[in-house]
């Protein structure tokens, strides 16, 4: 019914560092070779827990859309725009905002998760508490049914499910529905009219979910419906509603834990961060000073790797060899810290040369920057538009 759409997004935090890069970026970077992707700053989300601190916001939107270009998001593959520049955003969380459950929000495990680790932060407005509503809307609006996050995430995608089929329910009730989709079954053909309801009967009946996939895969490959009969074919195919905003699914990806300098968690507010495009003299620097092992005062104490912030790099920057090599040599003190930190240290150095090279162009010339965005803000614009009239329609709320 609807094109494979992959929507991700960031709040604007400014530059970014090597956790953003291997822990998103370079899989969108990836996703954009199969999909059609939006990606867009979150500027909105922002101002959920940080309402008082706007001074930096659109400094650090720019800051962040060169390093995702530097990175390799490419604007003829992905679309890159704001979220406060797509209005649509916000009217489509406002109206799902009539149709959510207080309780729904309140058991989203990152409310009180959030409430607890940011104390000193006010976060009893109702932005806040209304966060899942924002994020159901900047992914409805789109349409989009591919959304990558970590195993950790899924509950979030969850919630946007839960509101699209709520949704639905509610406001897909069409006038003589059934009367239209069967006619719509006739425009099949024949042939492929019968085992759509072959398949449909199997799915209704039997709860077959390969006959429904199989009934989908159908009407996917059937060119000649208009976008109101294929809609209400999809809904069909599950009871008497029309699906208006599909439910997305997430796309699970791999994400590698990328530790700060002190083992931490990578961010800039722990001031343990390594930039995407750090200077390979600060690089080196950081890298050095890092802590290891506090069990490893002297060079002749042999040290315990799983212990060791370096180590964890090793995991994403060293291939088996170096990594049987540190391994080997912390164990024995066969080597020194310094000696174990120098592979790291060139391979970040390494993958980092191509992307400040291609940092430059932007940073020389910002018009290039805003010129992409713009484009890229009146493209996603358009789909939003698409999006919200037939959600102004099913709601009662067209008056042209």
């Amino acid at each position: 019914m609807f094109a494979d759409r992959v929507l991700s997004g960031m709040r604007p935090t400014g530059r970014m560092h090597i956790g953003h890069y291997h822990g998103a970026l370079k899989n969108w970077i990836r996703l954009q070779e199969e999909y059609e992707c939006l990606y867009f700053a979150a500027d909105w989300h922002a101002l959920t827990t940080h309402f008082d601190e706007t001074e930096t916001i659109a400094d650090s939107v720019w800051e962040m859309f060169v390093d995702w270009l530097a990175a390799g998001v490419d604007p003829t593959r992905a679309t890159l725009f704001i979220q406060s520049r797509v209005p649509e955003h916000a009217e489509l969380a406002l109206l799902l905002g009539m149709i959510t459950p207080v309780g729904w929000l309140e058991r989203v495990p990152t409310y009180k998760d959030q409430q607890q680790k940011l104390t000193d932060h006010d976060l009893s407005n109702f932005g806040f508490l209304g966060y899942p509503v924002m994020m159901s809307a900047d992914i409805l609006v789109y349409r989009a049914n591919k959304v990558p996050v970590g195993e950790d995430q899924v509950s979030h995608i969850e919630v946007t499910r839960e509101l699209a089929r709520r949704f639905n329910h509610i406001y897909g009730r069409e006038p003589g529905f059934e009367e239209k989709a069967r006619a719509a079954v006739k425009k099949l053909g024949s042939k492929k009219a019968k085992r759509y309801e072959t398949l449909r009967t199997a799915f209704q009946e039997q709860g077959d979910t390969q006959a429904l996939e199989a009934a989908r895969e159908l009407l996917e490959g059937t060119q000649n419906l208009s976008l109101g009969d294929r809609e209400r074919l999809f809904g069909y195919l599950e009871g008497s509603r029309r699906v208006i905003l599909p439910e997305p699914q997430p796309l699970l990806t791999e994400t590698p834990r990328v530790p700060g300098l002190d083992g931490q968690k990578m961010s800039k507010s722990y001031g343990n961060a390594i930039m995407l495009r750090e200077d390979p003299v600060a690089v080196t620097q950081k890298v050095r000073t890092m802590q290891t092992d506090p069990a490893r005062v002297r060079r002749t104490d042999p040290g315990d790797p799983e212990k060791c912030p370096v180590w964890g790099l090793h995991q994403v920057y060293s291939d088996q060899v170096t990594r049987d090599w540190v391994w080997q040599g912390c164990t024995s003190a066969g080597i020194g810290c310094l000696e174990c930190k120098q592979p790291v240290i060139d391979a970040i150095i390494r993958e980092q040369q191509p992307i400040r090279e291609r940092a430059q162009r932007y940073l020389d010339d910002p018009s290039l920057v805003r010129n992409i965005v713009a484009d890229g803000c009146e493209r996603a614009r358009k789909l939003a538009e698409e999006t919200m009239r037939d959600v102004r329609e099913a709601m009662g709320l067209r008056y042209d």
